[in-house]
């Protein structure tokens, strides 16, 4: 078992705690550390941790084993840092960093270090999602040409009570971080690094309570192209499409996989659920044990940072722009 401390108890910190306290085999949270400690010493008391409100208390405790994230994008490159020169294995929430060299500082720290860095990009867990990207990967719908996705989730709106959320500083490209930046994720991890990004944002109102959208055109060094989108201000709604030469298959939300493929009728299979936030939790868990390295690898983690930094920066300037090599 896997002794962890949980930093930062918004809602997304308290969102991992209660998918793993007494849920997970192979990780749990034995200290906390949050800015506003009334509401977060109550929640850490119901999970039987303590909170304080000093990172610097949950890296010198040796009955903490590794560190998890949940903090303003801002402040991870320093955190996961301080926690690599510390010894301890660190779970950074998405995005690591805003800018890849940022990333990069990330990434360099953990290896010399020799400690296990994970990302929190559960949505590669989702049955549907993980069952489309092994077809990918074992070549069933043939070469792929491209791939379409969306994810609008209005909890990505100001609604929240974590402000932070909504400072283009830490969540710049209107939906782009809160939720386009998962779809972006899910592409590298099947077509691989992006070359080119063209992307535009729609402004209909600014913030508080934003109506805009976010689309973006990509090429990937593969030859395939892409497209994705994502509003702020609507429902839930997620799909990501993949074509190939021999057929397509569609990833509609957690667990709905819709499967065309040449000359045959269109098949929907439904996916049994699955708590996506405890097996990320859980992967990272056994990549600390040595079980499995993590599934998300660094090179992935710094192709989604490169395409995301781009896309931010097209959309400033209107521009179809070349994705650094990374």
């Amino acid at each position: 078992m896997l002794n962890a401390a949980i930093i930062g108890l918004g809602r997304w910190g308290c969102n991992l705690v209660n998918a793993a306290q007494g849920r997970s085999g192979k990780l749990r949270f034995v200290r906390g550390v949050a800015m506003e400690l009334d509401a977060a010493r109550a929640f850490g008391a119901g999970h039987g941790f303590e909170v304080t409100d000093r990172y610097e208390d949950a890296l010198a405790d040796p009955a903490v084993q590794a560190i998890v994230l949940a903090t303003p994008h801002g402040l991870h490159t320093r955190q996961i840092v301080a926690a690599a020169r510390a010894g301890k294995p660190v779970f950074c929430e998405k995005p690591l960093a805003l800018h890849v060299a940022e990333a990069k500082i990330s990434i360099d720290a953990c290896a010399q270090a020799g400690v296990v860095l994970g990302l929190g990009q559960q949505r590669r867990f989702w049955p549907a999602v993980a069952a489309l990207r092994e077809m990918v990967e074992q070549g069933a719908l043939g070469e792929i040409l491209h791939a379409e996705g969306h994810f609008s989730n209005e909890n990505s709106n100001n609604v929240l009570p974590d402000s932070w959320r909504d400072d283009p500083r830490e969540s710049p490209g209107g939906g782009m971080t809160g939720a386009g930046l998962h779809v972006l994720d899910s592409m590298v991890s099947m077509l691989g690094a992006v070359a080119k990004v063209h992307a535009r944002m729609v402004v209909r109102k600014p913030g508080p309570a934003p109506l805009d959208s976010v689309t973006a055109l990509y090429e990937f060094n593969s030859g395939a192209s892409g497209m994705l989108a994502t509003v702020r201000a609507t429902p839930l709604y997620w799909r990501l499409h993949v074509f190939g030469s021999r057929g397509s298959a569609e990833a509609l939300g957690e667990n709905e996989l819709v499967l065309r493929m040449s000359g045959q009728p269109a098949e929907r299979r439904e996916l049994p659920p699955v708590d996506s936030l405890r097996l990320v939790l859980d992967a990272f868990a056994d990549a600390v044990a040595g079980v499995q390295p993590y599934p998300i690898t660094t090179n992935q983690m710094l192709a989604t940072i490169a395409a995301f930094e781009t896309t931010i920066a097209s959309i400033g300037v209107d521009a179809l722009l070349d994705v650094p090599a990374v």
